[in-house]
């Protein structure tokens, strides 16, 4: 696996995270911790995805395993080994091994998640020598876009759980 930050690179990238950016806004409106991501093969955005864990009360609905299950609709296959992954947040160890089994080509995240993160913030699943797949990692693209919406989510997450509380 190799692992790149491209956080200084004006790229297409941007593009493509822009729109898993918004698909984390959309998350943001339904309530559900805004992330967004969209898989792109050759060059096409196929599915796209945005958590609703809360919403539906499944753990498994990270934007990342919705992506990845529309993706594979789509083409027929759960190989997915020419897409590639544009996700806002550092994938969880859930994800990370989604990304494995479903044979994604590239992962590009933003924001680094430093409670959760298995992509080398808490650990690395990626960098696993022993499995039969490797993803190579791009991150730091929108990084600080893609962090700020989280941080504002949570800041007002806690700031109504509050303002409940003194009315109970």
């Amino acid at each position: 696996m190799k692992k790149k930050d491209i956080s200084s690179e004006k790229t297409i990238h941007e593009k493509y995270m822009n729109e898993a950016y918004k698909e984390g806004l959309k998350a943001y409106g339904k309530l559900e911790t805004p992330v967004g991501a969209v898989i792109v093969f050759n060059g096409k955005i196929i599915a796209r995805g945005h958590n609703t864990r809360e919403q539906k009360q499944d753990p498994t609905l990270h934007a990342e395993i919705i992506a990845i299950k529309k993706a594979a609709k789509k083409l027929g296959s759960w190989r997915l080994i020419d897409c590639d992954l544009y996700v806002t947040l550092e994938p969880c160890p859930m994800c990370a091994g989604a990304l494995i089994q479903s044979r994604i080509r590239n992962l590009y995240y933003g924001a680094k998640d430093p409670k959760a993160g298995a992509v080398g913030s808490v650990l690395d699943i990626l960098a696993i020598e022993k499995f039969n797949h490797k993803v190579n990692v791009y991150s730091g693209i929108m990084e600080n876009k893609c962090s700020d919406i989280l941080k504002n989510f949570f800041r007002e997450l806690r700031k109504s759980k509050g303002n409940n509380s003194n009315n109970v």
